[in-house]
């Protein structure tokens, strides 16, 4: 894959793109970012990025980017679930007219934004998070990108923004991931985190939707993201403060719905525990998220995970895992499912793009602790064997979920 290095005249209020270069810590070989200036004002500009030949640009020089093949400088067996500066990013934007011009790669770096961006202010935006794998053979798997689409579209709405159509969705994360490539961990050693973001970049003061949105894409090398890996996860129950009501925006992956459970975490975490299970806020005794995952019980034959109503995210890897637990021969129900239904289960694990599936120890429930097995479960272990298989391209996929990049 190349990419030509062209000019281009840029028009509009842009409040997105590269600030100052910087030298990366994480390798050796970083090279110095490029600078680009954009003036924050409705006046024709230039700036020199790296992107896919367009029509809309003049290319002002015959010169290409030959995609690296060889892996970062990196130790690939410490890497965390923690960001790491890549190559590139990509970006594109929509005016009032709400239609997403064609993106640009352009290099990994901080973003201008005004102060007065509708994001900054009333927290406009929505995000979503994938992964890509790598074979033995050096193809680069994706798994299911087009259900974030989709899922961005439903929060985009439920946001009133404007969100670049399936198609563009899919075709920015595969030219971000191929870009790069070299970031992308060996087999077995981790992921290439995705992150998709569409924002509310335009100015505003009063309460209102943004008049500019930038969809945003970067990426970084990744590992587990509880540092206990697949070993079993140690939950409190939260039953006081509530991680989303009936109305709101619980069941879109928007921006303001995760800062809010930052202190209950951290208090939990400071006394020990992985994370926090929060209860429905009506009734408070139906068993709803983790901060950041699905959860799922598991009891003889049956497994159940609570339904989603507008207060859970639909997770992707909780669709994923349902089917392949039904093909799999155990039943699946959605539905309510009270505490004392919880502290009776078999098995009981958490599912996510980042946690993939994430077996739970023991949950504490006023002060009581309730522990599950010795170990992983039979059922834990069964079904992330299953799906990181599919993910990782160790089985056939017979299900078609997973996008091949070469």
């Amino acid at each position: 894959m190349e990419f030509a290095l062209v000019h281009c005249r840029l028009q509009g209020n842009v409040s997105q793109f590269l600030s100052p270069p910087f030298r990366s810590p994480f390798y050796d070989d970083r090279r110095r970012y490029s600078s680009l200036k954009i003036q924050n004002n409705l006046h024709f500009m230039s700036s020199t990025v790296l992107m896919e030949p367009s029509p809309r640009c003049q290319v002002s020089r015959s010169s290409t980017f030959q995609e690296a093949s060889e892996l970062a400088n990196i130790s690939w067996d410490n890497i965390a679930f923690l960001p790491i500066p890549t190559d590139f990013m990509y970006a594109a934007k929509s005016l009032e007219d709400g239609i997403f011009t064609k993106g640009q790669l352009q290099r990994f770096g901080p973003i201008h934004l005004s102060p007065c961006a509708g994001v900054l202010n009333y927290g406009q935006g929505v995000f979503e998070g994938m992964k890509a794998y790598r074979k033995a053979d050096g193809s680069i798997l994706l798994f299911r990108p087009e259900e974030n689409a989709l899922r961005m579209r439903m929060g985009a709405e439920r946001m009133c923004m404007p969100v670049p159509t399936v198609e563009q969705f899919v075709d920015a994360v595969k030219q971000t991931v191929l870009a790069n490539k070299r970031w992308i961990p060996p087999p077995g050693k981790g992921s290439l985190y995705i992150r998709p973001m569409l924002l509310g970049t335009g100015s505003v003061l009063g309460l209102a939707p943004a008049s500019e949105y930038t969809f945003l894409i970067f990426v970084s090398p990744v590992g587990n993201y509880f540092k206990e890996g697949l070993a079993p996860l140690d939950l409190i129950i939260e039953t006081e403060i509530h991680r989303a009501i009936p109305g709101g925006t619980g069941g879109v992956k928007a921006i303001g719905n995760y800062s809010p459970v930052l202190k209950a975490q951290s208090i939990a975490k400071g006394k020990g525990y992985s994370d926090i299970l929060y209860l429905d806020s009506v009734h408070k005794k139906y068993v709803e998220e983790v901060s950041s995952c699905n959860i799922f019980v598991v009891k003889h034959n049956i497994i159940s995970t609570p339904t989603v109503s507008g207060t859970i995210l639909p997770g992707i890897t909780r669709k994923s895992i349902i089917e392949v637990a039904q093909r799999q021969g155990f039943q699946v129900e959605e539905r309510l499912i009270s505490v004392e239904e919880l502290l009776v289960a078999d098995e009981v694990f958490c599912t996510g793009t980042a946690v993939v599936v994430s077996p739970v120890g023991s949950i504490t429930y006023l002060e009581k602790r309730i522990k599950y097995g010795n170990g992983v479960g039979i059922v834990s272990q069964q079904l992330y064997s299953a799906l990181t298989s599919l993910q990782m391209g160790l089985t056939e996929d017979t299900m078609g979920w997973t996008v091949v990049l070469d």
